[in-house]
């Protein structure tokens, strides 16, 4: 194969320059240069030729070299020095994208946001808790029997994903149990892929307090017995093993169970299943089972003390400010002026981060150096088997496909009635772009917070870090809010959405599809865009939605998990 640099070199650059040539000429003879250079032999001009191509090619390749060094060396500034040079991306794939964050992309609907007010009857509203809706928390008995005096054996589970999917997991877990009249072994959680979290079931949960709510429905222990210790995940992993079950289908029945677990039960007495994430249908099951995933979500799944009380020190300080006093220390300040918002805040869960971002295959305003950097990172990640990006983002857009920037979900809520009186808390681990992604949102929303902002690095020293553990805190938060929104789908928001449903508390569901036309429409005027969204969010509030087939129990807790008053 041909070198670089050397066809360029070949058309311009083997012979010496001129200039240098005339210069030596006239230096050894004093006189015309053709005339001395012909009383030459041809052995010596020959010679002469060569020597100075060869030198006229050294100083061309040390110019190449030290040209390519120095933009080798800017290009690493960054990655040795990333302080100077935040917010960067920890894959290299972003690191341009992230580190030139793009100017915002609705300046005039902006303008109108920062320009406006709102009426009192309008806060009223806003804060006003859910009227009853005539359904409320209704778990019976999960167990029509006794449970069996010898089960059928020990059933493991290995669960991935993030808190909320991992958390989903644990319901099906108990229930797939339930199935098999089995004993269940606290379920495993697997590493995180992206935040290479660690955390375990007992770091995250109250164990005790899970076991002793379903001790009357499903026998779990905390680990296996002796003779069962070498079923690890280590010893799944270096082979095939008869004792583990890989092939359970996506929402599988109850009947798919007992064909083909409850048999290895019966001749091993364990069963290893892995993969489990999702693996139990939301139809077809007996109402028994079905409540019983409702009784492990509502009522089994507590987080561990510590999660609870940071928690729930975070929630007042959002409920009553606080401020820095010279001796470090936080301490709460009564307002001087009470009014309709007083002691109420919203969660924003801002699920925008670099994985978001890349997978859905919109254009975020970064130009063409971003698009190409979330394309390198869909082929490294996904090796480019995403179904968005065979579409134009302007088609993604007008079907709800792509995720709400900062700025326009700050737009969104600027449009919903909240101003930059309203106490904002930023459920989000990491935010593509950093701090000047959501420097827009932080305008709107002065009184932004997060868990950084609210609690000192002493508070957080037991969850930083840990990203299962920081969501944890982030749900606890969320739960406590007068109102939770989503700035698009996903395992958090479904999660959050059916927990406040089953307990009536506020909860805004963004029209994406409604909101994505609207971003598309550049010449709309900020009184008609505010018009829109609020007629686009009536009914959206948190009002009941019955689960429909196929739809997740999780999301939609009504009629499983709740009966009319």
């Amino acid at each position: 194969m041909t070198p670089p640099f050397s066809s360029s070199w070949s058309s311009r650059s083997l012979a010496p320059p001129v200039a240098a040539s005339n210069s030596r000429v006239r230096v050894s003879s004093g006189g015309d240069s053709s005339s001395s250079l012909g009383s030459r032999p041809i052995w010596w001009r020959r010679q002469r030729r060569q020597g100075d191509a060869m030198r006229g090619s050294w100083f061309q390749y040390r110019s190449h070299r030290d040209a390519a060094f120095a933009a080798l060396l800017v290009m690493l500034l960054p990655v040795f020095f990333p302080t100077f040079f935040s917010p960067l991306g920890g894959a290299s794939p972003s690191l341009f994208s992230e580190w030139n964050t793009p100017k915002p992309r609705h300046q005039s609907l902006l303008k109108g946001a920062f320009q406006q007010g709102t009426e009192d009857g309008q806060k009223s509203e806003l804060w006003s808790p859910l009227a009853p809706q005539g359904w409320k928390p209704c778990i019976k008995s999960a167990s029509p029997t006794e449970l069996p005096e010898n089960p059928t054996g020990y059933v493991q589970v290995f669960l991935d994903g993030g808190l909320n999917q991992q958390r989903m997991g644990i319901c099906d877990a108990v229930a797939v149990a339930k199935i098999l009249n089995a004993t269940l072994v606290i379920p495993h959680l697997e590493v995180n892929p992206v935040w290479q979290d660690t955390s375990s079931f007992e770091e995250i949960y109250d164990v005790d307090h899970f076991i002793n709510v379903l001790k009357d429905d499903v026998s779990i222990v905390r680990e296996l017995p002796n003779e069962y210790s070498w079923s690890t995940r280590e010893y799944y992993a270096v082979a095939i093993r008869a004792t583990r079950i890989k092939t359970a289908p996506v929402h599988a029945s109850a009947n798919w169970y007992l064909e083909n677990v409850l048999p290895i039960l019966q001749s091993y007495g364990i069963a290893a299943i892995a993969p489990f994430s999702h693996r139990l249908a939301f139809d077809g099951l007996p109402g028994h089972i079905q409540q019983l995933r409702c009784k492990v979500n509502f009522q089994a799944l507590t987080f561990v003390p510590h999660i609870n009380a940071l928690g729930e020190t975070l929630v007042k300080r959002l409920r009553y400010p606080i401020q820095m006093h010279s001796n470090d220390l936080l301490q709460e300040v009564v307002e001087e002026n009470v009014n309709e918002e007083s002691g109420k805040f919203v969660v924003l869960h801002l699920r925008f981060d670099k994985d978001m971002a890349a997978h859905s295959a919109c254009d975020f305003g970064g130009g063409k150096a971003e698009r190409l950097a979330l394309a390198k990172y869909r082929q490294v990640i996904w090796q480019g088997r995403v179904l968005n990006s065979q579409f134009t983002d302007e088609e993604l857009r007008s079907k709800g496909r792509c995720p709400l920037t900062p700025e326009e979900i700050g737009l969104l809520l600027a449009a919903l009635g909240f101003d930059s009186k309203t106490r904002l808390y930023l459920a989000s681990h990491k935010v593509y772009g950093g701090e000047s992604r959501i420097s827009t949102l932080r305008k709107l929303f002065p009184l932004m917070e997060d868990k950084k902002s609210l609690a000192s690095e002493e508070e957080l020293g037991k969850v930083e870090g840990k990203a299962s553990l920081l969501a944890a805190v982030d749900y606890y938060v969320s739960m406590h809010s007068n109102v939770f929104i989503s700035a698009s789908p996903g395992n958090m928001h479904n999660a959050v959405l059916g927990h406040r449903t089953y307990e009536n508390l506020k909860t805004t569901r963004p029209n994406m599809a409604l909101l994505g036309q609207l971003f598309l429409n550049k010449s709309m005027e900020w009184s008609e865009f505010r018009q829109a969204v609020q007629a686009g969010h009536k009914g959206r509030q948190g009002e009941i939605r019955l689960r429909k087939p196929k739809q997740s129990i999780y999301t939609y807790p009504a009629p499983d998990c709740m009966c009319q008053r």
